[in-house]
């Protein structure tokens, strides 16, 4: 059964944002400046996709551009920061299960699989591994390219290679 998970991650950056190359996916939050990274993994936990956008930014923003270039799976799991009724739809659309808990605010709850969204530790597990190497964890990377590319680079080398 192929699944897929995204979560997202948020850590404090080491340098400040360079103005002159436009956005490098740092935003201003109440930590300080920080970047967050969002992923999708398949269903043994290896990232398969990774996404940066700036702290402030609200994950749902993320949801679509990391997986529209993706193959539709049979069930997402995803953490309440992508509940929403407009991605529930679009993964209706792609015959994909939503499996993402409801967010406290929502009048209209809708059901899940608590016994399936137990995977998403997996997920988690894989941000704990990213996160052991330090220059993920700190980012020194001025650049949000060379940021991502050392976060790719990093996967590759964590789970792909072995």
């Amino acid at each position: 059964m192929r699944t897929a998970s995204i979560a997202r991650s948020s850590k404090r950056t080491a340098r400040p944002a360079v103005k002159r190359g436009g956005s490098e996916a740092i935003g201003k939050s109440r930590g300080g400046r920080t970047t967050k990274i969002h992923a999708a993994t398949d269903n043994q936990g290896r990232p398969i996709a990774f996404l940066l956008t700036p702290g402030n930014a609200s994950d749902i923003q993320a949801a679509k551009p990391l997986l529209e270039p993706l193959k539709a799976s049979r069930q997402l799991l995803g953490d309440k920061a992508y509940d929403s009724d407009d991605l529930r739809a679009w993964l209706n659309t792609r015959q994909t299960e939503a499996v993402i808990p409801n967010k406290n605010n929502r009048t209209k709850p809708y059901p899940f699989k608590k016994r399936r969204y137990r995977q998403r530790n997996k997920i988690e597990r894989m941000f704990c591994r990213l996160k052991d190497a330090r220059r993920i964890a700190t980012r020194y990377d001025k650049s949000a390219k060379t940021y991502l590319n050392a976060i790719c680079l990093t996967a590759l080398v964590y789970w792909w290679l072995n």
